[in-house]
């Protein structure tokens, strides 16, 4: 039976910023670690520092850091710590909290904090960035600065936003190439790592490629909708599979959503399986 991790010396971040975490988490969390002998050094984050808080708390080599954020926080500190860093605890302070949930389930902080053990995560790389959850590249992930605004209450900045991913619906499609596959094109495409995928168990060694490819907006909206009712994968428009390595190509910039966080990649991209991305502080799978 696999034994709890020693952890004696925390680093925690929280990012006040993100939606779903306050001053008032910081400082319950300060109490629950005290509560149980550990020295941790809780930091407060706020917009524009977050990067400089995570990076002096990886840098000082703790037993483990806790980030209570969202999800694009959870990967920076994943990304910053590497597979032979400090463990990484990524607790749900977002608002979409994927990977927190998928690491640990559906629940609050301090419950995913507790009776947790070591982890080795396995997820993706897309030219130097890492992805534990999920990737989605093409047309479709310009939606996600539309949702960012929303939560930020700037309407108008969102309503322009939107106007702008529609347009490219259809105007731009990515060739790609997986594996030793042939080429093909398609709208999006969108990569799952074992801690997302319900094709690939969390053992699985590869990455789970879908290939979406609607041809009219109602065929876009019938995806959508299985996304809310059923198994979005099951439908006509999309073809899944497992995939180590795939390569990205388009006539100008990539957007993409990497864990939630939206991101521009350039003009062409290479997505690849890594086995051990991060080291994550997770409950044993019968727990889960």
């Amino acid at each position: 039976m696999a034994q709890a991790p020693k952890i004696s010396r925390i680093e925690a971040v929280v990012n006040i910023s993100s939606g779903g975490a306050s001053a008032q988490d910081a400082e319950d969390m300060r109490a629950l670690l005290s509560a149980y002998g550990a020295h941790a050094n809780v930091q407060v984050a706020d917009g524009g520092e977050i990067e400089r808080r995570l990076r002096s708390a990886v840098d000082t080599a703790p037993d483990l850091v806790v980030i209570l954020a969202g999800d694009g926080t959870a990967r920076a500190a994943a990304d910053m710590a590497g597979p032979t860093g400090p463990l990484i605890a990524p607790l749900p302070g977002g608002t979409m909290n994927m990977l927190p949930h998928a690491v640990y389930g559906a629940v609050p902080w301090r419950e995913a904090l507790t009776g947790a053990l070591e982890r080795d995560i396995g997820g993706g790389l897309i030219e130097g960035r890492s992805f534990l959850v999920a990737a989605i590249l093409g047309a479709p992930a310009l939606w996600a600065p539309a949702r960012e605004a929303v939560r930020e209450g700037q309407l108008r900045l969102a309503f322009a936003r939107m106007r702008r991913a529609w347009r490219r619906a259809f105007s731009g499609r990515l060739r790609y190439a997986l594996d030793d596959g042939p080429r093909g094109k398609a709208e999006a495409l969108a990569f799952l790592c074992p801690l997302a995928s319900t094709a690939l168990d969390n053992e699985a060694q590869s990455l789970e490629a879908a290939v979406i490819d609607p041809q009219s907006v109602g065929e876009a909206a019938r995806i959508g909708f299985k996304a809310l009712v059923d198994d979005w994968r099951n439908d006509p428009a999309v073809s899944a599979g497992p995939c180590h390595r795939a390569r990205v190509w388009a006539a100008s910039r990539v957007p993409a959503v990497l864990d939630g966080e939206p991101i521009w990649l350039g003009s062409s991209a290479s997505v690849d399986w890594r086995p051990q991305v991060a080291r994550l502080l997770a409950p044993a799978e019968e727990a889960r």
